[in-house]
């Protein structure tokens, strides 16, 4: 079985050697990353500039651009196979709740799903890299059963995972939930500051708190001491709109005949 590993901190990144690591204990592992990082990066693809490859002494390789870049451009020609399983991470820091939209580690795995490729974004919630080593072990089973699934169903079914892990040792883990996306409340306002020139420059405000960390949350889960394990979709479509917004807004030209 073949893994494409990457992630949004960098090809540099901690999280990422010590997945390859873990990952190699179940498959053959590929790494493709960026070469700087690129958190919060969310899906953005570099359409403006062409984008170079290069590799590191250890074999990985890295892109000048962004997670979804380095997914992209793996599968649709740097790599000469598919892989079975793309994953991202272990990210230095949460994806919970909203921060899944802006999130380049989620970003990267989202790529590979595009691809109808299975895919697994991996984060451990607090920064600093304690008990990394835990993280790798929950990510590295979540994968060995994504891998094993595989194998017996034959065909790829297409899935899109993101995995939470607290900064806790292994035996303090109390296991894994299964669970929702929480929400967050708005974020704080930007910090102005002024330049050099006494021009106003903007910083982006801390993420706000949880507001929606009920049992069943991917928050609450975080909370209790358990890793969280959300199943994502990206149709954005809004079902329940659907009919009102066609009574209000869809005009039939046939129905309405020839205009003057």
């Amino acid at each position: 079985m073949r893994i494409l590993l990457s992630n949004d901190d960098g090809y540099t990144s901690p999280g990422l050697h010590a997945l390859y690591a873990g990952l190699q204990r179940i498959a053959e592992v590929t790494v493709v990353a960026p070469e700087q990082n690129a958190s919060a990066a969310s899906n953005a693809l570099t359409l403006n500039r062409p984008l170079s490859v290069y590799e590191a002494p250890n074999g990985f390789r890295y892109i000048n651009g962004t997670p979804s870049d380095c997914v992209h451009v793996a599968l649709t020609g740097l790599l000469s196979f598919r892989p079975d399983l793309v994953v991202s991470g272990v990210n230095n820091g949460a994806n919970l709740g909203d921060d899944t939209i802006y999130s380049g580690t989620v970003a990267a795995a989202t790529e590979g799903f595009l691809f109808g490729v299975p895919a697994l974004a991996v984060s451990l919630v607090d920064k600093g890299w304690a008990h990394l080593d835990c993280a790798v072990d929950v990510a590295v089973g979540v994968a060995a059963e994504l891998l094993r699934e595989l194998t017996h169903a034959g065909t790829p079914v297409p899935a899109l995972y993101n995995l939470n892990v607290p900064n806790v040792t292994r035996a303090a883990l109390r296991g894994l939930q299964v669970v929702r996306l929480g929400k967050r409340h708005p974020s704080q306002p930007v910090v102005m500051q002024k330049d050099p020139r006494g021009e106003p420059i903007y910083w982006i405000g801390g993420a706000g708190g949880a507001r929606d960390d009920v049992a069943g949350t991917d928050f609450h889960a975080i909370a209790q001491g358990y890793a969280s394990l959300t199943p994502l979709q990206l149709d954005l479509t809004h079902y329940q709109m659907l009919d009102a917004c066609r009574s209000r807004f869809a005009v039939d030209a046939a129905a309405e005949g020839p205009t003057t």
